[in-house]
């Protein structure tokens, strides 16, 4: 499973993370919902289909019309937010690759259908302008934009085909919204913001599917460590979306059976200010006491008593190793 993270930055547009192919203008030799699959695209020799050869990407037909049209790609981002850079992946796409790509963004209310979303051409601005790709490469892009975006706009020059598009950036939640529902929120998840900055170990696999969206769909989608050979725990040290107070933890460890953890523990900073993890010498507080874990099961975790104030960041404690699916961090904003 491919990383979603990269630099800081998340891929905004995955399918993992609720990202929707919603449109193109053509999808005759592969569909557009392979642009936004978790994971590097495969090939198999020799595999075709009743139209051609089978490719593990969007593959539209060749252009015969006049010069200077395009084929195009509408993708609703799973989380809205501020776009940093591009990944146009033509993993696989040798003689068929577009010549050029470029890439237009917008933030749009609502759920507009396909018919609509064909006929806004003024609500997309663009971000990327017309730009060359190789065949078969890892194409990578830079954009200077700060504003929040919902969708965005692949076009591709005059036609071809695109294994994955990553669109990397910061979530930008409707934070107006939120604070007029009143509502706990969980503070530390990715689609608010959320994100890993360090941790003692993961090799098996990344803390961020920890703050992944919807439940885990296995072991692979979660966080776990190698065996400790001697002393100590491992840890990882989550941001949160918003500084926050927390009231409640949930922790899930469904799929790890033989691997769980013997127990946890939580801790948070208040450390306003701090892009990186906090320092060295920041104060770490408790809000969750070690506690015993069972294999494969949902924990509800109470915060300590007097253990309310606010936090930026938190450092959830394994002992002495192993693998959890999911952390939830339930509380609400402050100031």
């Amino acid at each position: 499973m491919g990383s979603l993270m990269r630099d800081g930055l998340i891929d905004l547009a995955s399918a993992r993370v609720g990202g929707r192919a919603l449109v193109a203008s053509d999808e005759f030799f592969a569909p557009r919902h392979n642009l936004l699959a978790a994971g590097p695209a495969a090939f198999i020799d020799g595999k075709y289909t009743d139209r051609g050869k089978w490719m593990d990407g969007w593959e539209t037909r060749r252009r015969r019309g006049p010069e200077g049209g395009h084929d195009w790609c509408i993708i609703r981002l799973g989380i809205p937010g501020a776009i940093r850079a591009i990944t146009v992946d033509t993993s696989h796409f040798r003689g068929n690759h577009p010549a050029a790509c470029s890439l237009d963004a917008a933030e749009l209310a609502g759920a507009p259908s396909a018919q609509r979303l064909r006929n806004l051409g003024d609500a997309f601005a663009e971000l990327l302008p017309r730009s060359p790709l190789a065949g078969d490469t890892e194409n990578e892009f830079t954009v200077a934009s700060d504003a929040r975006h919902t969708h965005v706009r692949l076009k591709i020059y005059p036609d071809g085909g695109v294994a994955r598009l990553r669109i990397w950036g910061e979530a930008r939640p409707d934070w107006q919204r939120i604070a007029v529902a009143r509502r706990a929120i969980d503070l530390v998840a990715a689609e608010h913001g959320g994100a890993p900055l360090a941790t003692s170990d993961q090799f098996f696999s990344e803390p961020l599917n920890l703050i992944m969206p919807g439940r885990s769909r296995g072991m692979g989608d979660g966080w776990e460590t190698r065996r400790r050979r001697g002393p100590g725990h491992d840890w990882v040290v989550l941001r949160l979306g918003r500084r926050g107070v927390v009231e409640r933890v949930d922790l899930d460890t469904t799929h790890f059976k033989g691997n769980f953890p013997e127990s946890a523990s939580l801790e948070g900073c208040d450390a306003a200010g701090t892009s990186g993890p906090p320092a060295d010498d920041a104060p770490w507080r408790e809000l969750v006491p070690r506690t015993k874990l069972r294999a494969h099961a949902r924990h509800r975790l109470a915060v300590t008593t007097g253990k309310h104030g606010p936090v930026t960041h938190v450092r959830l404690n394994i002992f002495p190793d192993g693998g959890v699916a999911r952390l939830r961090v339930w509380g609400r904003v402050v100031p």
